[in-house]
């Protein structure tokens, strides 16, 4: 068998194929999802590529830049900062942002990470150097809403999007710490006497009240009980006035038994009032017992006249004497 020999017009068309295939393989592009490319010509960028398939023209485009759409996470590293109190404290933090215009990104700023990074780290110092050691412990959410602000503020040229900005920690030294933390020890114990004396301050304004109404209480109690033992007095008096009046009427009528009445209950109380005094326990005084006696036999002549009992014409002892047309027991005598 002859063996096959290429003449001129077979290396031709060979290289005729072979430089097809280069130009087809050269000016088809498949561009990932999530990426845009850019074309330059001659060196000029000329339009961005989107995902899918694209075409340029071979030997003349060329791809320029390759860029992710996607979110990217950027970590700010540590620095020491000096707040606006001159305390030194060590941040650091994370931003995350996204490519929205890939020619900006590529062709207006050079190693675009790390001129971010160092945009965050001058506005990081600028942000915690005008607030306060207090404050930028206690107001992240206020550090990182400015540093928002101003980094994507100053980043908006590059055509990138900064979604969030994060601070990741706060370090302040050593001894700062321990003074913090002696100073908190200190406004805790302030407080707790603050309140102590809070509470005993309630306290004796509650026992104060608590006395002054007890004292209202009390006085209003005595004023009901004088009220209560003048109306008992006045009560007192009106009855005796009014059996003062009733014995004054009676002895106007020559009513004798009347008289008799109220002599022996003057007397018999006055005995009764010296036998109960708590510092006498023997009385020894002369008494008549026949006028108590009388006084009694007239109080039972009072006693018969009110019930209607007939008293036989007589009287104690069967002897009685008339005063003035009524009937008046005599008094017997020893």
């Amino acid at each position: 068998m002859e063996a096959f020999i290429p003449n001129g017009f077979s290396i031709f068309v060979i290289a005729v194929v072979i430089l097809a295939i280069v130009m087809i393989r050269s000016g088809i592009k498949q561009v990932p999802q999530a990426q845009e490319w850019t074309v330059e010509r001659f060196g000029k960028y000329t339009h961005t590529m989107r995902p899918g398939l694209n075409l340029l023209i071979p030997f003349i485009d060329k791809v320029g830049f390759k860029l992710s759409l996607r979110e990217t996470v950027l970590d700010i590293p540590p620095q020491d900062v000096i707040s606006y109190d001159n305390a030194t404290i060590t941040a650091d933090g994370v931003a995350f942002y996204q490519i929205v215009d890939p020619a900006k990104a590529a062709y207006e700023v050079r190693d675009l990470e790390r001129a971010l990074t160092n945009l965050s780290l001058t506005n990081l110092r600028t942000v915690i150097g005008s607030m306060s050691l207090d404050d930028v412990l206690s107001k992240r959410d206020i550090i990182n809403e400015r540093l928002l602000r101003v980094i994507d503020e100053a980043s908006n040229a590059w055509g990138i999007k900064v979604n969030r900005v994060e601070i990741k920690d706060l370090s302040p030294p050593d001894d700062l710490v321990e003074a913090m933390g002696r100073q908190m020890k200190a406004e805790r114990e302030k407080r707790a006497e603050i309140l102590t004396a809070e509470g005993d301050k309630q306290s004796a304004i509650l026992r104060a009240e608590g006395q002054k109404q007890s004292t209202i209480l009390e006085a209003e109690g005595r004023r009901e009980a004088a009220f209560r033992d003048a109306e008992a007095r006045e009560r007192e008096a009106a009855a005796e006035a009014e059996a003062t009046r009733a014995v004054s009427a009676a002895i106007a009528a020559g009513d004798i038994q009347a008289v008799n009445y109220f002599v022996a209950q003057r007397y018999i109380d006055a005995i009764g009032n010296l036998a109960s005094a708590p510092n006498q326990r023997v009385i020894l005084f002369p008494i008549e017992a026949s006028s108590l006696i009388g006084s009694l036999g007239g109080i039972a002549e009072l006693a018969k006249a009110a019930f209607g009992m007939d008293t036989g014409g007589g009287g104690a002892n069967g002897r009685d004497r008339a005063v003035d047309g009524g009937t008046v027991p005599s008094t017997p005598r020893d």
